[in-house]
């Protein structure tokens, strides 16, 4: 087994790293990464059982034809993130995300090489009832520049289909959860930040009561795992999600572990994006199992960020 893993240093990848020695002992294991982030620790105690070769570099400029010619599969990753902040680096995000991902669709195509590709719930948009994969791309309101750079790649994994790629693409809910490579800009992980660093909950002024889509990091990693071990290339879409909860829900879970948390209501240019829930149905029906938790999720990376069980405060120096 040879696996490619582009992004393999981030939230996602660097949990993967780990998991897959587990089910693919003695796997080739290509790890691509641009380090802009500078998760080196991404990099810290991988397993004896696999055998890995890191290339750091931006997937839209070096030349992976080596590392994808005799690939099993292509988990692609790389990606900007932030759905919130990415409005003012529009053209950054096309770059990052549906660049990147044509130039991997094309590599895979070439060399006959099946691609698992993270997209993400948040191309449905605004929308009124539980949301399945039978919505048509026209009928899809993504409201963010990250949005629509994935419901465009999401297109183009369709184009390439077209001419005999195979390929997997995952509409990732919001993932939450530890990794090594964790970051804290979405919306579980930021707001443990905030709660632990005795700042207050920053939510946008009418997303409380609004529902969401999440995905534990472990759900995240265990659906890519079975995607690769059923050999699920079948041109599909699949909604990947642990829970549909409320932002009030996780502030809830937070309070039961951090005491006096407190809440700043802002304006957001995404304000106007209405509740909505996704189904995971069409997944669990290929015989994976969701045993991830929330409020476990948010358990665990509240305990990561203590301090010997006592609260940080952060200090603002001018």
């Amino acid at each position: 087994m040879k696996v490619v893993i582009t992004g393999a240093l981030g939230h996602i990848g660097s949990m993967l790293l780990r998991e897959f020695p587990k089910y693919f002992p003695g796997a080739d294991i290509i790890m691509i990464d641009n380090l802009l982030a500078r998760r080196y620790c991404s990099l810290f105690d991988l397993s004896d059982y696999c055998n890995y070769q890191f290339i750091e570099g931006d997937v839209t400029v070096l030349d992976l034809n080596n590392a994808v010619i005799d690939a099993d599969v292509v988990v692609h990753l790389a990606t900007i993130t932030s759905a919130a902040n990415n409005y003012h680096i529009r053209e950054k995000v096309a770059l990052a995300n549906f660049s990147s991902t044509q130039i991997m669709s094309r590599l895979c195509h070439k060399y006959n090489v099946p691609i698992i590709i993270v997209s993400s719930t948040s191309v449905y948009g605004s929308q009124s009832g539980v949301m399945d994969e039978e919505r048509s791309f026209d009928n899809l309101k993504p409201q963010s520049p990250y949005a629509e750079s994935k419901l465009k790649e999401e297109k183009l994994l369709f184009k390439y289909g077209e001419r005999g790629l195979k390929f997997s693409i995952c509409r990732f809910g919001t993932v939450c959860g530890v990794s090594p490579g964790m970051r804290f800009q979405t919306a579980v992980n930021k707001l443990c930040w905030q709660a632990v660093m005795g700042q207050p909950l920053t939510i946008w002024r009418t997303a409380q009561y609004q529902k969401r889509p999440y995905l534990t990091i472990r759900d995240a990693v265990a659906a890519i795992i079975h995607i690769v071990k059923q050999q699920l290339f079948d041109a599909t879409l699949y909604n990947v999600l642990t829970q549909n909860m409320t932002v009030n829900d996780l502030i809830t879970i937070i309070s039961k572990h951090i005491n006096d948390v407190e809440i700043s209501y802002v304006d957001s240019e995404m304000m106007n994006q209405l509740s909505y829930e996704v189904s995971n149905e069409r997944f669990k029906n290929t015989g994976f199992k969701f045993r991830g938790n929330v409020e476990k999720s948010i358990q665990e990376t509240i305990k990561v960020l203590l301090n010997s069980g006592k609260r940080i405060v952060s200090v603002n120096q001018v």
